[in-house]
């Protein structure tokens, strides 16, 4: 009896060293879930039925489209890179699809047509970011400037407003985004469902395939990663045209959910991308943290500001709380040790 008790005592103390192991391992993912039961207390509190199925599904939704867009920026913050042109696309597809749609384009091929488009602009971005390394910022900016730009000029040739285009949604789009979607004839928007398939998807493949383990490898040490001959190259175009892709996603699902398209409803999503990945605890100097991770931050994010919006604050004053609060998660969040201390 005493001799099972000791030969249990080692293999106990294993367990418990394994899971302080990998609570360290997922401490900003902790971390994060944790602000998010708090918000989530306090808002049921702060907030009129804050907790009423119809709020949380309308969180949830835009909850979507913030993680959607934010999938592309978590993959180049992985490898030490950010795109600054999703805002850009996201609008520019946002008001192309209806362009299309309206000069006879069937809308399958309209919407393959603008996805093609918007992972090519990604995959440029990448190619023109690799070249001129360091400059990633400018270089995406400056794409995502003349991609929105060039958007509005073709279509204003045949209207005097290149901001806004007016036309039919299809039926199924507006489904697919819209508060009032069903899904299975449940009142629930499809684009939720999407985004799960879409978390689960990415998690996979970033944990279990040569490809996630490479872009962990890249953004941790670009010296080993060469000498494991991964291609730097392949994986900067592969990633940023991932993003470019998954921008002009969002821009036609948020088609569907105003039912009418706008260049500037990309905008908000030029820094809540990057707030959703740095609060989740992806570390903007590559080789750690992870889409799942992103996906907490994009909740706690929606939660708060429902939230701020409910408790009747300004835009601006959501912008400081926003601002407020990314500050002490960047400080948390550095002690994290890097991926190259951790192999």
């Amino acid at each position: 009896m005493r001799a099972n008790i000791e030969a249990a005592a080692p293999t106990s103390g294993a367990q418990s060293r394994l899971w302080a192991s990998q609570l360290k391992a997922n401490r900003s993912m902790v971390i994060g879930l944790g602000i998010l039961a708090i918000l989530l207390l306090g808002g049921s509190g702060l907030v009129t039925d804050f907790l009423a199925p119809a709020n949380i599904r309308s969180m949830l939704l835009l909850a979507a489209f913030l993680g959607l867009a934010s999938l592309g920026q978590t993959l180049c913050a992985l490898l030490g890179g950010l795109d600054l042109s999703i805002a850009y696309v996201i609008g520019a597809a946002n008001i192309l699809l209806p362009k299309l749609i309206n000069l006879g384009v069937p809308p399958p091929l309209a919407v393959a047509i603008v996805a093609i488009g918007g992972g090519l602009i990604g995959a440029l971005n990448g190619l023109l970011s690799f070249r001129l390394q360091g400059q990633a910022l400018i270089v995406t900016l400056g794409v995502g400037f003349a991609v929105l730009g060039g958007a509005q000029i073709l279509t204003s040739l045949d209207s005097s407003f290149g901001g806004t285009v007016y036309g039919g949604v299809p039926a199924w789009l507006s489904n697919m985004a819209a508060i009032n979607g069903k899904t299975f004839g449940m009142p629930f928007p499809p684009v939720i469902l999407i985004w799960l398939v879409v978390t689960l998807v990415v998690v996979a493949i970033m944990k279990r395939t040569w490809f996630g383990r490479s872009l962990y490898a890249l953004g941790g040490s670009r010296l080993a990663a060469t000498r494991l001959m991964i291609s730097e190259f392949r994986l900067w175009v592969a990633v940023f045209a991932v993003s470019g892709l998954m921008a002009a996603v969002t821009g036609m699902l948020l088609l569907g959910f105003s039912g009418g398209g706008f260049s500037g409803v990309g905008d908000p999503y030029l820094f809540t991308t990057v707030a959703a990945v740095v609060i989740g605890g992806t570390s903007l100097l590559g080789g750690w943290g992870g889409y799942g991770a992103t996906v907490v931050g994009t909740l706690v994010l929606t939660v708060l500001t429902s939230i701020l919006v409910g408790v009747g604050l300004s835009y601006a004053a959501q912008q400081a709380v926003f601002g407020l609060l990314i500050v002490p998660m960047v400080a948390l969040y550095a002690r994290s040790p890097p991926i190259r201390m951790q192999i």
